[in-house]
């Protein structure tokens, strides 16, 4: 057995540990946290707070912002994915009947690497290095790290696939943040009264974050 034979011997088997795991109740849970639609409150309270703070610098911000996500897809999606077209688990025959599908979905046919994962770091990313708060870089960090593992519970991500996402994602928010600092003043990406108001404002998407996380329980405990 070669390398990457061992590599690929070692995803699978970790792959087939977390999707075993598997439960009424994290069915729902898992299936919640990979909807995009779910995270669109937090996605508009960050622009929000960055709004509020930067002002009319803002929308260098929010076009960093929008680049990081779309260049994270694109990488992911429209690029690495059509080079090295890796299956899917869910597309995986040999994997038939072996591996637990929420729902049935099994999405695309390749699966490396996952465009989740690099949206959701490189959103995690970008954003903590820009608002500078433990308490929100610890909560996006623990959205992303479960966005990224709900992909493999559901069965359409192997762990290397949403490794290599996140990779993608952690390069693209530097890239992005790398940018901003070249052609904006340090001073714009730290506002005098950023200090001041980041105790409040950094309270909400923060919050959003907790309270989405609550009400994806409620979902999966009461209606999935």
């Amino acid at each position: 057995m070669n390398f990457l034979d061992t590599l690929n011997h070692w995803d699978t088997s970790l792959f087939l540990l977390i999707n075993g795991l598997h439960t009424s109740f994290f069915d729902g849970f898992m299936w919640a946290i990979s909807a995009k639609l779910t995270w669109i409150p937090l996605y508009l309270s960050v622009l929000f707070v960055v709004i509020k703070i930067w002002k009319k610098d803002a929308v260098w911000i929010i076009l960093s912002l929008i680049l990081c996500v779309v260049l994270a897809d694109q990488i992911s999606s429209g690029i690495i994915k059509n080079l090295v077209q890796r299956l899917r688990p869910s597309h995986t025959i040999a994997l038939e009947g072996v591996i637990h599908l929420v729902r049935g979905s099994r999405c695309g046919l390749y699966g490396f690497v996952s465009s989740h994962a690099a949206n959701a770091f490189g959103f995690a990313l970008l954003t903590s290095l820009l608002l500078k708060c433990r308490p929100y870089t610890l909560a996006i960090f623990f959205w992303a790290v479960m966005t990224a593992y709900s992909r493999i519970y559901l069965g359409v991500h192997y762990p290397f696939d949403v490794l290599g996402g996140a990779v993608v994602g952690v390069v693209v928010a530097l890239f992005c943040f790398w940018t901003l600092n070249k052609f904006l003043r340090t001073t714009h990406l730290t506002p005098k009264h950023y200090l001041k108001e980041q105790i409040l404002e950094m309270k909400i998407p923060t919050t959003i974050i907790a309270i989405s996380f609550g009400a994806i329980i409620l979902y999966s405990l009461v209606i999935f």
